[in-house]
């Protein structure tokens, strides 16, 4: 009996290997800065991500890219001069499922500046997941100081018209979810594609 336990646990830690292996490959480890594409409904916007800076973010994020789960999302809120919001919710505003929280990295020396894109977050520290937002105006007050700040971990080297039209867009209040910030018409994240390396 023991003989197989052991089996099964070395059988497992083997799948593990090959799973880990597997998504390693896919999110291209050894490319330090990553592109994605973004095929939103309002147009494409293309992010460079940066691995030096933010190694962990960047593996979190490309994992919900390589695997199809920010396909089909909606940007949830946006608020004008300030932030786009998205990554989390179905256009039914149904939670996507969510990987484990990752560490906090915005101590990395990237600021919360327009155009960049960063982990949104819960009050405490290292509770971003898989939601993140694009900075529309220099928010300085997201950067670190003594407190923990928004880990930026890329930005957008196309499409910087499309997301100043997404931050104009009519939103309101959306009595169903009790938010506030919503846009009265979907703003959809299609499909988020890994660019192959240069």
């Amino acid at each position: 009996m023991k003989r197989y336990v052991t089996y099964i646990i070395l059988i497992n830690m083997y799948l593990m290997s090959v799973m880990s292996f597997a998504q390693n490959k896919a999110i291209d480890p050894t490319n330090i800065y990553p592109k994605v594409k973004l095929e939103t409904s309002m147009g494409i916007i293309i992010i460079e991500l940066d691995r030096v800076k933010a190694p962990i973010t960047v593996d979190n994020f490309l994992t919900y890219v390589v695997t199809g789960e920010y396909n089909n999302t909606i940007f949830h809120r946006v608020v004008e001069d300030f932030v786009v919001q998205g990554g989390g919710y179905d256009a039914n505003f149904t939670e996507k499922k969510l990987n484990p929280d990752i560490v906090n990295e915005s101590g990395n020396g990237l600021k919360n500046e327009v155009g960049t894109i960063a982990m949104a977050k819960e009050n405490r520290p290292h509770t971003a997941n898989r939601q993140f937002f694009f900075n529309v105006a220099d928010n300085t007050n997201l950067d670190p100081g003594r407190s923990w700040g928004y880990a930026v971990f890329g930005a957008i080297v196309e499409g910087e018209e499309v997301l100043e039209a997404m931050a104009k867009v009519k939103t309101d209040y959306n009595e169903s979810m009790a938010w506030e910030d919503v846009p009265v018409n979907p703003v959809l994240l299609i499909k988020a594609t890994l660019l192959p390396a240069e």
